[in-house]
């Protein structure tokens, strides 16, 4: 599992998608995770606003990574 590293305590889902690589625009993170294609540690979570915070663990498109400070 690759670990990417935030700037702060927090980060919203649709950023960190976008900042882990997972995705190409902040667009499809929108849709990606609007239709339930992204999980936060092993749950599906459809709000773009979503914190996330060291430790949690991201997964779309069957790639898995974990949010570091």
């Amino acid at each position: 599992m690759r670990e990417v590293p935030i700037g702060g305590d927090m980060i919203r889902l649709g950023q960190f998608l976008k900042l882990a690589d997972l995705i190409d625009t902040g667009g499809e993170a929108k849709v990606l995770i609007a239709v339930g294609d992204v999980t936060v540690n092993g749950e599906v979570d459809t709000r773009r606003g979503r914190q996330l915070h060291p430790g949690d663990v991201v997964a779309v498109r069957g790639r898995t990574v974990r949010v570091i400070a």
